[in-house]
């Protein structure tokens, strides 16, 4: 076989191996893929179950994280209801996404008042909090902002960053949802993150 023909296959082999690597593809997310992303930390935080719960113990399922509290009109409802509408999209695999609701008005949301609240949007949902120093460690290691505003009456609201954060099964940050993330771009990037 002349050596020219040789060189010609060599390379057709060598070309065709490396189409054939076997490494997908990156997923096309329609949330911010911050894949690789330098932030937030491994957490303990105690549950509307009372029970104390690590971000960890999530692995094998897309962890959906979202910082709220249950004294907000709006933001907050509305962000857990699109995350109850995806998993109602997702059909069976609903079952492999966890959201987790942390609470940034930890002096108001105990564990009782958040199982009120995060089981009407779906009871695989669950609702988390800490001391003060604990949430104000989480919020701060992703990044949320949240500061207390007088209300009338002598109340407060909390002024909060509404994005939420999708983990992958192997519980590595992978994509940021703004506010108003509609639920079937929310199921989309889960089913990406599912594979």
């Amino acid at each position: 076989m002349p050596v020219l023909v040789r060189l010609l296959l060599l390379v057709a082999l060598m070309t065709g191996l490396a189409a054939c690597d076997g490494a997908p593809p990156p997923p096309a997310f329609k949330g911010t893929d911050i894949s690789g992303a330098s932030f937030g930390q491994p957490f303990t935080l105690t549950g509307h179950d009372g029970k104390r719960h690590t971000l960890d113990e999530f692995k094998g399922k897309v962890v959906a994280l979202f910082f709220g509290y249950t004294h907000c009109p709006d933001v907050c409802p509305t962000t857990m209801l699109e995350f109850a509408q995806a998993a109602k999209q997702l059909g069976a695999d609903g079952d492999r996404l966890q959201v987790l609701f942390v609470s940034v008005d930890p002096q108001r949301d105990t564990p009782p008042v958040l199982a009120g609240y995060i089981p009407h949007f779906d009871p695989r949902f669950l609702g988390l909090t800490g001391s003060e120093a604990e949430v104000a460690a989480v919020t701060g290691h992703f990044k949320v902002v949240a500061q207390r505003q007088p209300a009338a009456g002598g109340g407060y609201s909390v002024d909060h960053s509404a994005g939420s954060y999708l983990f992958d099964r192997e519980g590595k940050l992978r994509v940021y949802l703004p506010y108003a993330t509609p639920a079937s771009d929310i199921a989309h990037d889960v089913k990406a993150l599912l594979g």
